[in-house]
């Protein structure tokens, strides 16, 4: 009898302890996590040179909006504290710290810009907080060795403007091309690629003009291009510039071929002011879908992004291109957040982060998909080339990737 009662003892003792030891070990949280809530920083450029991508914090607050109204990730809800920098790599520095060490963050996600992001890389990595989905394609984004708290999202400016230079080889080998580029990383990262993709043939770059974005215009800068004899003119400039240099171009009556960077492809934000008749022909490269596309009004993925504007960002423009991107963003943090499950560690966070297998967000082009590892910190690689016609983008050729190779 007292046998049995001591096995029996000793059952209950095991079940109760591997019960509540499995209970435990289930919850794992660091600064930013709990039962209840989870903490995530964004810092992006509200005011300032680069404000017109304010809007994809705002697209990413209220899609958190509707994650929580829907019972929010594994039973907690998302607080999303976003913060100016003005597109300033000091003030961005700041921030980050203030997310950091005063509001307890888990991470940030998707702060804007190069500049920015740069200036708080050391910082982040130093205190071993992910700073993740990083809004810029710079392509120091994808350095797991050196930088492993640090990845990007949206295909590299490299790769990208390698797809340009492959595609003006091809079809205008005789292009005389000029350059109109942003002197910081984002300008310099992609006048690289470019030099790159053209090879042995980057003597077809004819001219080049770098601008401040603390400068009011670019008009001076289009005048120089123009008159160095280019016919092929590559912008690569944030909205604000695009938009101007788009219409300077036709002011003078000048007619190259124009390239526009994927960062300032967007029709509402930069199309639509530079005045779509002036628009016309311009070439870009796409890896999400166009709000203003009819192509995609039966697309399931654009009847959620639909539904998400009406009910929980009504306010939100359609046409935006950056609100695309923000929604696309967003829903893969909530599906890393989702793969965490009770594990809410940054080192888990980053585990997940790093082991995304074709996933497709809503607004991601057909037969683009994510996919990450260990050693690959560059989610989305590939893209299409586009041209504007009318009011809207019109997608041309094979999804391709501007990568060394391929």
């Amino acid at each position: 009898m007292t046998a049995i009662c001591w096995r029996l003892g000793a059952a209950v003792l095991a079940l109760f302890t591997a019960t509540c030891g499995s209970a435990f070990a289930q919850k794992k949280y660091d600064p930013g996590a709990s039962d209840t809530e989870i903490r995530i920083g964004n810092i992006m450029p509200y005011s300032g040179p680069a404000s017109a991508y304010g809007v994809i914090g705002k697209t990413e607050e209220a899609y958190f909006r509707k994650i929580n109204a829907e019972g929010g990730i594994n039973g907690r809800k998302i607080t999303f504290i976003s913060y100016d920098d003005g597109y300033s790599p000091p003030k961005a520095v700041e921030q980050a710290r203030k997310l950091v060490e005063s509001d307890g963050v888990l991470l940030i996600f998707n702060s804007l810009g190069t500049p920015s992001n740069v200036a708080i890389q050391k910082y982040m990595n130093d205190k071993q907080v992910p700073q993740l989905f990083v809004a810029s394609g710079a392509t120091k984004w994808n350095n797991p060795k050196d930088f492993p708290w640090t990845m990007g999202w949206q295909p590299s400016y490299q790769n990208e403007a390698r797809i340009y230079a492959k595609y003006l080889i091809k079809e205008k080998p005789d292009a005389r091309i000029g350059v109109l580029y942003q002197n910081d990383d984002f300008g310099k990262d992609y006048l690289k690629g470019l030099k790159d993709g053209f090879g042995a043939k980057s003597s077809m770059i004819v001219a080049e003009q770098s601008y401040e974005t603390s400068e009011p215009t670019v008009d001076n800068q289009v005048v120089k291009l123009k008159a160095s004899g280019a016919d092929v003119f590559i912008s690569i400039t944030t909205p604000k510039f695009a938009a101007q240099a788009i219409k300077k171009i036709a002011e003078f009556n000048w007619k190259p071929l124009q390239i526009v960077a994927n960062v300032s492809s967007s029709v509402g934000g930069v199309m639509k002011p530079a005045g779509y008749e002036n628009a016309q022909g311009i070439l870009s490269a796409a890896f999400d879908k166009d709000g203003t596309d009819p192509q995609w009004d039966n697309d399931p993925g654009m009847k959620n992004f639909a539904a998400f504007l009406a009910k929980y960002y009504p306010d939100g423009n359609k046409s935006d291109g950056t609100l695309i991107y923000g929604y696309g963003a967003a829903q893969t943090m909530v599906k890393v957040l989702q793969m965490c499950g009770d594990d809410l560690t940054r080192t888990n966070v980053m585990k997940q982060a790093a082991s995304l297998k074709d996933f497709v967000p809503d607004t991601l082009l057909s037969g683009i998909k994510i996919n990450t590892s260990a050693t690959d910190f560059a989610p989305i690689e590939q893209l299409q080339l586009m041209r504007f016609k009318g009011e809207k983008w019109e997608l041309f050729g094979d999804i391709i990737r501007g990568d060394p190779g391929h």
